[in-house]
């Protein structure tokens, strides 16, 4: 965590120069700065800082090392137990066609998306009441 927490202060500074060269770019060029491309990478050199100062905070609150961090650490170091998933599951398919058809109703007409959500309620219904019914119920 160590090095992310270096590698997002490094793009703070790296995104704070570009502002700079962009904005005396466009002094020289047209005479006046550019206002969304600067205001847009400062915003940018700022939510990095964010993101750095919060992995910063973790850190530090975490007293110890990860194995990440630890040159002598084996792969199994960092390996947690990230849950129980179900492999058979189509659910996530369903869940993945929900969204997709309301993005593309937000895109394309209105009348779409009344239909993403309905199909939406009946896949994370489905996903959640997997184990309560048929083969796989405990």
């Amino acid at each position: 965590m160590r090095t992310n927490v270096g590698l997002w202060w490094i793009l703070v500074g790296f995104f704070l120069l570009v502002a700079g060269m962009y904005t005396v770019w466009n002094i020289i060029e047209h005479g006046q700065p550019e206002w969304v491309g600067t205001v847009a990478l400062l915003f940018t050199a700022f939510m990095s800082g964010l993101i750095a100062f919060y992995m910063q905070r973790v850190h530090n609150a975490q007293g110890g090392e990860l194995p990440e961090d630890r040159l002598t650490a084996d792969i199994d170091d960092g390996d947690p137990e990230l849950g129980e998933f179900s492999p058979w599951s189509w659910w996530p398919i369903v869940l993945a066609f929900a969204a997709a058809l309301g993005m593309i109703g937000l895109a394309v007409g209105t009348w779409m998306f009344p239909i993403g959500i309905g199909v939406f309620v009946v896949a994370i219904v489905g996903w959640v009441f997997e184990y309560y019914r048929g083969y796989f119920a405990r």
